[in-house]
């Protein structure tokens, strides 16, 4: 089959089935198979697929037409201009989490002094990494529960050429030294409610790691941990900064009692998406 009618049959299967964005996943994929640009596509209509690179596609359209994720099926997804190695031990770095980096930057300012950081869950590495790029002289850690996750961490801070960022295994900051001297907690928990299962999407329910999606009845059952840990990591003056959820912003403010400069960042879309709080000096 040419280039042009594989990728016109892709749209058509895809659409049948209800993925979004049909024409851009069936591309995404048609240049993962044969490791070329959106341009070679556009350039080669004509070209005709090896029948390893037919069966190939196929498979890969049958995937995802099942609503596997594009990101597991090619093994990757950008995040902060960075390309991240991902598979299903891992959660897939979404663009709004990049809100949490621009917070740390804010919040960094003009310091040129080196800032100690540690990213509490940090899956594929995204958080911590991306930092790590953005601040040479930082001191970064990354922790995860998950033995498989920090593998794919530290795969991409090899891969990234970022390998200087420390990663450990922990139970949010149980097996961390929590000895003051941090000058940032930072983390994009599992935040999802069990009650509103029903309201995530399938292909996340079905595919992305449960562990790194759903805490408790309520979705703060990992929260409510990390906040006094933090606590204890931080250095007086020190900020913790947590992703959450569209309705959580009340909730997880409530729960930082005591803490100082506290406020909500919202995203591009206007939803309450970091919250920040500064350990009180004494």
């Amino acid at each position: 089959m040419f280039l042009r009618g594989a990728l016109q049959a892709a749209v058509e299967r895809l659409t049948e089935n209800a993925v979004g964005s049909p024409r851009m996943n069936a591309e995404t994929l048609l240049m993962f198979v044969l490791g070329c640009d959106r341009a070679y596509l556009y350039a080669h209509p004509e070209r005709e697929l090896t029948g390893n690179e037919q069966a190939r596609y196929d498979e890969a359209i049958a995937r995802r037409a099942s609503g596997y994720p594009a990101q597991y099926i090619t093994g990757h997804q950008e995040f902060w201009g960075l390309d991240f190695l991902v598979n299903p031990a891992v959660l897939i770095p979404r663009p709004e989490t990049e809100h949490v980096i621009e917070t740390v930057l804010e919040l960094v300012g003009e310091r040129t002094s080196k800032v100690k950081i540690v990213d509490v869950g940090t899956g594929s590495g995204a958080i911590a990494i991306a930092l790590a790029k953005e601040l040479p002289l930082a001191e970064i850690y990354a922790v995860d529960l998950s033995a498989e996750a920090l593998e794919v961490a530290r795969a991409n801070a090899a891969r990234l050429e970022l390998d200087r960022v420390r990663f450990a295994k922990s139970d949010v900051l149980d097996d961390f030294p929590r000895d003051g001297s941090f000058d940032f907690v930072v983390s994009n928990p599992p935040y999802v409610a069990l009650n509103e299962e029903d309201k995530v999407q399938d292909v996340v329910k079905k595919f992305e790691p449960r562990m790194a999606v759903f805490a408790g009845e309520h979705g703060l059952d990992v929260i409510r941990k990390l906040i006094p840990q933090a606590h204890e990591t931080l250095r007086e003056g020190g900020w913790l900064l947590i992703e959450i959820g569209y309705s959580m912003a009340e909730a997880v403010c409530g729960l930082l009692t005591g803490w100082d400069g506290m406020r909500v960042a919202p995203d591009l879309a206007g939803i309450p998406r970091v919250v920040v709080a500064r350990k009180p000096q004494k």
